[in-house]
Parts: C-alpha cells; structure tokens; sequence
C-alpha cells in the first residue's frame, strides 16, 4: 500500500523533529510525507530541510495564511493547499500532527487493517499524553473516534467523502459521512501514539464558540447538541464551557451559517446519534 502523509506545521521547531523521526523510523516507510509550513516564525522550516535531505520522500512546502489559530479552518486549509501539491497515486492519505511520536509499526498495522477489510474507510491509533511521569490516554479519546490528530483515509473514502472540510468539527463530519457512504470506522487501542502537546492548547479567545458552531453545522438541532455540549465540556473538566457551545450554537443558527452536510446526511447523522445514546442507556 502506498501511503502519503501530509503534515500541517505552525510553529512546530519544539517537535516535529521527533515527529519526522518517528516516520522515518517505520518498519513500512510513507511513499511521501509533505510538510506543509503554515507562516513559521521558529525554525521549523530548517528542521523539516534537514530531514529532507536526508529522505527523499519527505518535502517541505511553505504557505502563508491567517495567523489566527482557530480549531479546524486553519489546519485543514494547509492540508488542502498540501494535497493540491500531490499527485493521486496513492492508496492511503494521512493527516497527521507535526507533535506525534508514531509507535515503529503504526504504517504496517494501519496497512494491515486496510487489507485485510476492504470496507474500512477510516483507521487510526489513540493519542496519549504525558501525565505524571507516565503516558496516559488523552481524556477527549473515544474509543470509536479517530482524532484528527492522526487520520489515515482509503482513498476511495476519502473521495467520496469530499475531502476534508475547513471547519471546526471537520474530524466528526468525515467519520459521519464515511458511515454514511457505508465505510467503517477503525480504532486500533494497540497503537499507542505520544501526542507532545495537549489538544487545544494554541486556540485563541475566539474558539470557544467554534464547537456549538460545529454542532449546527453537523445538523444536530438542539436535543443532541445539549447533550454533546455538556458530555465535552466534563471530559474537558470544565462545565461551563457547555454554555459557550450551546452559545455557539445559538449564534450560529441565527446567522443561518452554512451547514457542512446535506438535509439526507443530516437526518442519517441524528439517527445514528440517537441509536448511540439508546445504546449506552440500554
């Protein structure tokens, strides 16, 4: 299987050395790993230079965009501009973070998974984090969620997903609309990946709205967003941040903002939340 990675890098000197080591260390190597600079005032343009030199699969490609780190927009434009980059003679694409240690057999097992269930669209590990001197399961992994951390797509779901939407939500909208088209959603709980730096953590201000914005966007209407809202804002420890979603939410539904899926996509997304939740009740 060939696979091509592209990584998204704002301000990543501090880690995506160890990144990029990881990758080059895989028991099965990428084909090609695309850095994409996004405005780098650090030296994360030399670092990912110096690997090139040493790997011929890897390449940097500077942009230049916002400097606002706002969750979604910002990341998935870099993806974007990256992939513009590439040709399409893969058979796996992968977005991944420029701050992962990737376990040595992370590109095999994901290959593996792959062949091994031509019906698997989506597949990744689960990102831990350094918590008292041991590294422990981040707190916002579900077990049946692929973070957008390191996403890993067949090609042919990721075509007929669309892509990857510049929008807060983008790595909740592509697992619903991959299950959507039929595809199946991979977790593998074995391949333990070290996630440096704490999700959310360069965000600014403006991003706590940026959730309920996402829960509109995915048609979720009002029952399900509450329900979401508050279950987010406990496994982020912080209750309150429900009422800025549930904010975010209201804002966007006044303004009529553009919804990210189709009205049949959207009443297949609410069933299959709503079948989740009778789920874990009964």
């Amino acid at each position: 299987m060939k696979f091509y990675i592209i990584i998204p890098a704002h301000n990543e000197a501090e880690f995506i050395g160890r990144t990029l080591a990881s990758l080059s260390e895989q028991s099965l190597k990428a084909n090609k790993i695309l850095v994409v600079n996004d405005q780098s005032s650090d030296e994360t343009a030399q670092i990912v230079k110096g690997f090139a030199e040493r790997f011929p699969y890897i390449c940097l490609f500077t942009i230049s965009s916002s400097e606002a780190h706002l969750p979604g927009s910002k990341v998935v434009n870099a993806f974007n501009q990256g992939l513009s980059q590439l040709d399409d003679n893969y058979d796996v694409i992968c977005k991944f973070d420029a701050d992962l240690i990737f376990p040595k057999n992370y590109l095999r097992t994901i290959a593996s998974h792959f062949t091994e269930d031509p019906k698997i669209g989506m597949a990744g590990g689960f990102c831990h984090i350094r918590k008292d001197g041991s590294w422990k399961l981040e707190s916002l992994t579900n077990k049946d969620h692929i973070r957008g951390a390191l996403k890993a797509y067949r090609k042919a779901c990721f075509e007929e997903i669309g892509g990857l939407k510049a929008s807060m939500g983008w790595d909740t909208v592509d697992e619903l609309l991959a299950q959507y088209h039929g595809w199946t959603i991979k977790t593998d709980p074995t391949l333990a990946v070290k996630h440096l730096r704490p999700t959310g953590f360069t965000y600014n201000k403006a991003a706590k709205w940026k959730q309920g914005e996402a829960f509109y966007k995915l048609r979720y209407g009002w029952f399900i967003t509450a329900i979401a809202s508050v279950k987010l804002a406990l496994k982020k420890g912080d209750p309150k941040l429900a009422l800025d979603y549930l904010q975010g939410f209201r804002k966007a539904k006044a303004s009529k903002m553009p919804f990210l899926v189709g009205k049949k996509e959207g009443a297949f997304i609410r069933r299959l939340r709503y079948k989740k939740m009778l789920s874990k009740i009964f």
